[in-house]
């Protein structure tokens, strides 16, 4: 049975139907209650300031309400609303990516820039910056490769990247937003350091870790044969409490298929379509997230995934051992010359 999120079971309150009404979609009211909780955080947040060096006394506590509160259901509201907008109105939905994202480890605008304007269009292909092609993608040395590649350059790149492709609302978008994060940084380190990275420096470096993290997950399992096919270069993970918490972030063959599917929508084409995922050989885990699949992976636990590995109606029949060499074969570095026979197709 499929426990992950089919949206309201109930009528809206008249509170939440004057809320909707604000609204393209009434079922995205659960974001305007996440964006008041998070606006409450954020009071919390500004106190830090006033505790001088003691600070780092109560930052445990602070970093803990952070990631186990808020953090993972922010940065998926951020997802979902980048693809489709929240607010009628344009003002409110610069609400989320700038009054509320910096504190939340996301600098605004970069995340739209980055997933919209450059990862759903290049498709975790070659021109992809955050592309996983290229690694031998159950290797720790790897992945910590990736993830300096894009602390570093990732965001050059990026800018260099919407340039070259004359993207220029996107360039402008990214440098504006990148820009004055960090100049009130500036200002805010220069006012009590301690706190700044403590509520703003450190969250960014964690999140864009952490999404690192994930999008190796989400693009780990490549059929090199074709790996332009979001049913053979993603993957999907079903009845998880992440999608419970994280609006069905888990089915992210589907997100790349068909982008701005609604979240509540997700598990009913998952099951609709489910004689297609075997079809195509697609890789389902069931009761583990993205993030789990990163730590088997760097553990090159492999016995693990191919436990939770679903047998999908139409797929090979694999015993354990065939689970594992399967998704071996779909962890090796593509070869250029692979892909390129790809885009011929």
């Amino acid at each position: 049975m499929n426990t992950d999120v089919r949206g309201p079971t109930a009528p809206l309150s008249s509170f939440d139907r004057r809320l909707a009404s604000f609204l393209h979609d009434e079922r995205d009211v659960p974001f305007v209650h996440l964006i008041g909780q998070c606006l409450l955080f954020q009071l919390l947040s500004l106190g830090m300031f006033a505790l001088g060096s003691s600070v780092w006394m109560v930052a445990p506590i602070y970093w803990a309400a952070w990631g186990f509160g808020l953090v993972d259901r922010f940065i998926l509201m951020l997802h979902c609303t980048s693809h489709r907008n929240l607010f009628r109105s344009r003002r409110l939905n610069l609400v989320i990516p700038w009054m509320v994202g910096p504190f939340f480890g996301q600098t605004p605008e970069s995340y739209y820039a980055h997933h919209m304007g450059m990862h759903h269009p290049e498709n975790n292909l070659r021109e992809d910056l955050s592309t996983t092609l290229c690694y031998q993608r159950d290797s720790l040395a790897g992945w910590l490769h990736y993830l300096g590649s894009f602390l570093t350059a990732g965001l050059p790149l990026l800018a260099r990247y919407h340039a070259v492709k004359g993207n220029r609302k996107l360039f402008k978008r990214l440098l504006v937003g990148e820009s004055a994060f960090w100049l009130t940084m500036a200002a805010l380190l220069a006012l009590n350091w301690q706190a700044t990275l403590i509520v703003f420096v450190i969250p960014v470096l964690t999140i864009r870790t952490l999404m690192m993290a994930g999008n190796w997950g989400q693009h780990a399992f490549v059929d090199g044969a074709d790996a332009g096919n979001p049913y053979r270069n993603s993957i999907t993970c079903i009845n998880t409490r992440y999608n419970r918490r994280c609006f069905n972030d888990g089915y992210h063959i589907l997100h790349h298929l068909k982008p701005r599917t609604h979240f509540t929508e997700y598990p009913a084409e998952f099951e609709a379509n489910k004689a297609e995922y075997g079809r195509q050989d697609a890789i389902v885990f069931d009761g583990i997230d993205f993030f789990q699949v990163w730590l088997f992976l760097m553990l090159g636990r492999h016995d693990w995934l191919a436990k939770r590995l679903v047998a999908l109606p139409g797929a090979p029949t694999r015993d354990q051992a065939g689970a594992i060499a399967f998704l071996k074969s779909r962890l090796s570095p593509i070869l250029e010359e692979s892909e390129q026979g790809i885009a011929a197709k």
